[in-house]
């Protein structure tokens, strides 16, 4: 199998446009928002909208995708890093500000169906356990701590603070020192329940 030709310059500059654009669209109106009105918001017509995603479920795939590769660039990176315990903090980190930044997760679910996200996410899960591995063996954090119970505590501090409608937009690190503190080994007592396999 060959990998995809590189996009011409324009081309690849019309995608980043059309997928900026859908992203606020959605962000604004929901799955309800139309491909006319992305494609007027990044300038664009639809023919180049439909050239580039063939369907509005390929469009939301993509952005999901783009968000997902995002992550697992940063947490590629972190592997490398010499503490293991600022790895997966400042991954954490990254994760709680892209969701800040703009919180697409209702779409998560509409791009599941996508080959190209369900590959890239198990590659997330993947990288997650080998940072919280790592951060385990280093006694960053308790040893009943598991990569499957860092992968749904990513969202947490995000989802906390949207039940202020006018919290200030730095709240989330609060809330992520608060569940950070909560996965060291420091005073930590034995967990009621085993960890779920997968999230």
């Amino acid at each position: 199998m060959t990998s995809p030709r590189p996009l011409r310059a324009d081309a690849a500059r019309n995608r980043r446009l059309l997928l900026a654009a859908a992203a606020d669209e959605f962000a604004e109106r929901g799955l309800e928002a139309s491909v006319a009105d992305i494609a007027r918001r990044a300038g664009l017509g639809k023919g180049t909208l439909f050239r580039h995603f063939a369907t509005k479920d390929d469009l939301i795939a993509a952005i999901v995708l783009d968000r997902i590769d995002a992550l697992n660039a940063a947490g590629e990176r972190l592997l490398a890093g010499a503490d293991p315990g600022a790895a997966l903090l400042e991954f954490l980190t990254v994760a709680a500000h892209q969701r800040q930044q703009r919180d697409l997760s209702f779409l998560h679910e509409a791009g599941e169906l996508n080959a190209d996200v369900t590959a890239a996410r198990a590659q997330m899960y993947h990288i997650v356990q080998k940072l919280v591995d790592r951060a385990r063996e280093h006694g960053a954090v308790r040893a009943d701590v598991t990569g499957a119970d860092v992968i749904l505590l990513m969202c947490a501090p995000n989802y906390v603070t949207s039940y202020l409608p006018h919290a200030p937009p730095d709240l989330w690190q609060r809330y992520l020192a608060i569940i950070f503190d909560g996965l060291r080994p420091q005073g930590a007592h034995p967990l009621p329940h085993p960890p779920p396999t997968t999230p």
